[in-house]
């Protein structure tokens, strides 16, 4: 029994959870200092989806904003999330391009990965775990969190040992979709710390209500980490509120040692981010709302709002039901895969094509995304696929049982090559790497930039271009 550690996820989960995230290095900077003061174990600040949205809807630089943060950062440690082999992407990339991905993001700041796999396939975390070693960067390797008949304290415990015996140094417990009941928390966390001797974390949401019963739950069982939001930004399908959480443990064996004065000023600092994201329809109030129907369905607050907009724009929304009804089976028969970034947005999209275009019959349509998942080009499933229903979906093509990037040729060389027309600075081959059409949208609209700074400043000096 020991004081609690607290990962606060404002910068990160909390923003992409309640706002798309939207939250700009603007927004952020002001109140950095304050954070770095408050003595989280660490601030989730990077990672996830807010790369993609840096390029694709902020015209920022994601390496540029990881800098200005570690800049503000000298007594907090800074974590990013990292999807194994998928990096930040939707697909999987060459070792070389991990390997250079995870050199780069230490270099630029970071800490603490927390690395995972949508399939819980070990062999989806390995070039990634060995390249933050490489680095001396930490290693949090995650347990994507689910339930189904296969999944089980002791599946998840074996699973932790594993990733143990691969060379993390913690791990996490990350149940996406806050599925993780409170009892059921303290069992699984007792199984994994019987099994593991280093750190463990927990992350969750309060999209069924249930998160910050949950964490205590875990405390109890000896859990040493737990993510938080600072209130404004907390709770609906973002996490437990941090003031609450240290204001629970204070004057008991679990102290965080948090001060709530610290804490207020940044509350009251994101209480403004809030109103005015509010105001703008950047969160949705809907977002705000505790949705049980999680617990039935099992969809996360991202997929459900996936769902619904699929739906809408197929004139359909009377559907929902019938979709929501579809996604257990879909997710049966592909192998019981957790629902988490990509394989959420796959299984969903087949369950809507199901439902929309089945007539009477199931697979009518099938997505070249859920092909690959049936085939085996995102890992092993958790459960096997039945022989008839995978030759069903992917007809003749050979199944892929070893590790998909085994297959994935180098990209580096031809990623410089696509880079260098573009490229200011090393890190833009992978910006490029991820998401080329986007990326090159941005250092487009960067150089245009740059060239109307220039041209005002002749102006001001009196130069004329030519």
């Amino acid at each position: 029994m020991s004081k609690v550690l607290i990962t606060e996820t404002v910068l990160r989960d909390s923003h992409q959870s309640l706002a798309a995230t939207r939250m700009t290095i603007d927004e952020m900077t002001p109140i950095l200092d304050d954070l770095d003061k408050v003595g989280y174990h660490s601030l989730e600040a990077w990672g996830g989806a807010t790369f993609d949205s840096c390029l694709r809807f902020l015209h920022e630089d994601p390496w540029q904003r990881l800098r200005i943060i570690k800049n503000h950062m000298k007594n907090t440690k800074l974590q990013m999330l990292f999807r194994g082999q998928n990096i930040l992407g939707y697909r999987h990339y060459s070792d070389d391009v991990v390997e250079y991905f995870v050199q780069k993001s230490i270099a630029n700041g970071i800490d603490i990965i927390r690395i995972f796999d949508a399939l819980n396939d070990p062999r989806n975390l390995e070039t990634a775990i060995k390249a933050t070693i490489k680095e001396n960067g930490h290693v949090q390797a995650a347990i994507s969190y689910t339930t189904s008949p296969v999944h089980n304290n002791e599946f998840f415990a074996s699973y932790a040992k594993q990733l143990e015996d691969m060379g993390a140094n913690s791990i996490c417990i990350k149940d996406m979709a806050g599925l993780l009941k409170p009892y059921d928390a303290y069992q699984l966390v007792k199984a994994i710390k019987g099994q593991v001797k280093i750190p463990v974390q927990l992350h969750t949401h309060y999209t069924s209500g249930l998160a910050s019963m949950t964490i205590l739950k875990a405390i109890e069982a000896g859990v040493d980490i737990v993510d938080t939001a600072i209130s404004p930004m907390a709770m609906g399908t973002s996490q437990p509120p941090t003031e609450a959480i240290v204001a629970t443990l204070a004057g008991t064996p679990y102290d965080t040692g948090l001060d709530l004065q610290k804490l207020d000023v940044v509350s009251k600092y994101f209480a403004d981010i809030r109103e005015k994201y509010l105001a703008s329809g950047l969160i949705d109030p809907k977002v705000l709302k505790v949705d049980v129907n999680a617990l039935l369905y099992q969809v996360p607050g991202g997929m459900l709002s996936n769902l619904v907009s699929q739906l809408k724009a197929a004139g359909k929304s009377d559907k929902l039901a019938e979709v929501l009804a579809e996604v257990p089976r879909v997710r049966e028969d592909a192998g019981y895969p957790p629902l988490v970034t990509p394989t959420s947005q796959i299984v969903g999209t087949q369950a809507v094509n199901n439902v929309l275009f089945g007539e009477g019959e199931r697979y009518s349509r099938v997505t070249k995304e859920f092909k690959g998942l049936v085939r085996g080009e995102y890992g092993k499933t958790p459960a096997p696929i039945s022989d008839e229903f995978r030759k069903k979906i992917i007809g003749d093509l050979e199944p892929i049982d070893y590790r998909p990037a085994d297959k994935i040729p180098s990209e580096l060389s031809q990623l410089k090559e696509r880079v260098a027309p573009y490229a200011e600075q090393e890190e833009d081959l992978l910006s490029l790497a991820l998401f080329e059409q986007v990326a090159i949208k941005f250092f487009e609209w960067r150089k245009a930039q740059k060239h109307n700074l220039d041209s005002n400043a002749n102006a001001e000096n009196g130069v004329h271009t030519i």
